[in-house]
């Protein structure tokens, strides 16, 4: 899948990961090239040529996507977000730049997948939907143009879940509600009906 890579598929455990793609090292290295041909053909000094190049590498690596892996634990009952964010990690000196989030699969109910704008273009993620009302992105960026590819995952998450099921239980629970509802909002009605004419 070009959205995210399936690393483990079990009937227990769903582990997914996804890598910079052939864009962002396309900008590492197009950028990088600039300014090492920029310091290359400069007749600055040293330490400009270096400034030089070196800000042209931070601009790449901003450019860069991250590092995400999500793992989806039914023995757990977890589901454990990562994500690894070079540019990050460099500009804090190694002290930051890996990232993780626990959610409570119990609390998932749906998977949907969502537009979102990329640099003027149309990108689209999955986002989990919990319980509590809100939503929480599968990955912090966006596959540019291949909707495919994330419809594919929503639908093998959905079977590795079981959320199909769930929800049309859901919805019987609902309408079995509704029903008996509807059943003694009559009887009511009826009752009164019948009261109206004894008082006749």
């Amino acid at each position: 899948m070009g959205y995210m890579t399936v690393e483990e598929h079990s009937d227990s455990l769903l582990h997914l990961t996804r890598s910079p793609g052939i864009r962002s090292w396309s900008l590492l290295v197009g950028i990088a090239s600039v300014g090492l041909a920029a310091a290359y053909y400069s007749s600055d000094s040293i330490l400009w040529k270096l400034s030089t190049l070196t800000g042209c590498v931070f601009v790449a690596m901003q450019n860069m996507e991250d590092w995400e892996e999500a793992v989806f634990d039914k023995t757990k009952n977890l589901i454990e977000l990562k994500s690894f964010s070079l540019y990050t990690l460099v500009l804090t000196l190694w002290r930051k730049g890996h990232e993780k989030v626990v959610l409570d699969l119990a609390q998932l109910c749906d998977v949907c997948v969502q537009e979102r704008k990329v640099r003027y273009l149309e990108g689209y993620l999955l986002m989990l939907r919990l319980a509590a009302g809100f939503s929480y992105p599968l990955t912090q960026s966006a596959t540019l143009g291949g909707r495919s590819d994330v419809e594919a995952l929503a639908a093998l998450l959905k079977r590795f879940l079981g959320l199909e099921e769930l929800q049309q239980h859901r919805r019987q629970e609902d309408e079995t509600e509704y029903g008996e509802d509807e059943d003694e909002d009559s009887l009511d009605i009826s009752r009164d009906s019948e009261d109206e004419v004894v008082d006749l």
